[in-house]
């Protein structure tokens, strides 16, 4: 990697479209359009969203160019999603890279996106390693060991749906909308989160699983709504704030024991959820209980973006780890 670099990083692995700029290790902008069409269908719809990026994309790269006062000619390399994602959008995004790359002459490099948000650790902390790591998104939920910045092993992951899914079906069903997710958490500040109990998925030692807590959670609502039609109106923050209790504490125990196991030097949580200020809270207090420094994102690099790309790029062009012309992207996590 030469003295100095300048990095577009890409990202459109779902809803969002988004572009920022890598100066030397530093973000000069960080620009992201969130597709608001999906709102009324309670998700992502893939061919509208694939669509939108189209739409999308070379607006938002211009934007990032625009506010951190660089053109395509200073740019050293281009890093965009590869993979996980979904097909369609990560097409958008990665031939757009492939053809900035052909045209300006430069390195592309193939991000990880998984990998990508444990990057968004190292935008503005100098990590301590080992490090254990709490992916929490709406399609993923892992647990990750780090012996270093590139040299990751999942050591546990929800063997169905994922926390952010868990939130957001239960938004759904509580009839708040999509995302599910900051709504929950704005309710259950006022609500009591011992009120209402939901069961915790028996699972591998490090294991997650959440489809059953939203069965749990449709099934108890269901009930309760037939003895009284009001039930849901009259106890929704105490519903929202036992429910999101009851995530969290899944995760935490899981999280408790694979620092035991694992005794890191560091602790971390990234992904869209890590946005949740309880969550945060509590891997905060689970830092102090083993004396470890705890790693969390800023709320703008939590959900997904294009300032973790561009780092996670930048170690890759560290490494000389390029991608091929003829690279594809994909859609499974088959590459972490």
């Amino acid at each position: 990697m030469p003295l100095s670099s300048t990095i577009l990083g890409i990202e459109s692995s779902c809803d969002d479209t988004a572009a920022a700029i890598l100066v030397n290790g530093k973000i000069q902008s960080n620009v992201t359009n969130t597709q608001d069409i999906h709102r009324k269908y309670g998700g992502v719809v893939p061919e509208l969203a694939s669509r939108a990026h189209q739409s999308n994309i070379i607006p938002v790269i211009s934007e990032a160019l625009a506010q951190s006062n660089t053109t395509l000619q200073h740019l050293d390399a281009i890093a965009v999603t590869q993979g996980p994602g979904l097909m369609g959008s990560l097409i958008v995004g990665v031939n757009v890279a492939k053809g900035l790359s052909m045209s300006l002459g430069i390195p592309l490099l193939g991000v990880n996106h998984l990998q990508a948000h444990v990057a968004a650790l190292y935008l503005e902390n100098s990590v301590q390693f080992p490090l254990l790591c709490l992916l929490v998104s709406g399609g993923h939920t892992q647990l990750i060991f780090l012996k270093n910045e590139l040299d990751f092993t999942v050591i546990g992951e929800t063997i169905d749906d994922a926390v952010g899914e868990a939130f957001d079906k239960a938004g759904k069903i509580l009839g708040l909308g999509y995302p599910g997710g900051p709504q929950i958490a704005k309710i259950a500040t006022t609500g009591d989160p011992k009120r209402f109990k939901f069961p915790d998925s028996q699972t591998g030692h490090l294991d997650f699983s959440f489809s059953g807590i939203k069965t749990s959670l449709l099934y108890f609502l269901r009930k309760e709504s037939n003895e009284n039609s009001a039930f849901i109106e009259e106890n929704l923050d105490s519903i929202c704030a036992s429910y999101q209790q009851s995530l969290i504490d899944m995760l935490l125990k899981r999280f408790n024991s694979a620092i035991i196991q694992f005794k890191p030097n560091s602790i971390g949580i990234v992904g869209g959820v890590s946005a949740n200020a309880l969550l945060r809270n509590s891997v905060m207090e689970l830092g102090q209980i083993f004396d470890a420094p705890v790693y969390i994102p800023k709320f703008e690099y939590c959900t997904d973006n294009a300032a973790m790309i561009a780092k996670a790029g930048e170690l890759l062009l560290e490494k000389g780890k390029t991608m091929k012309l003829s690279d594809t992207p994909y859609s499974r996590n088959e590459y972490l």
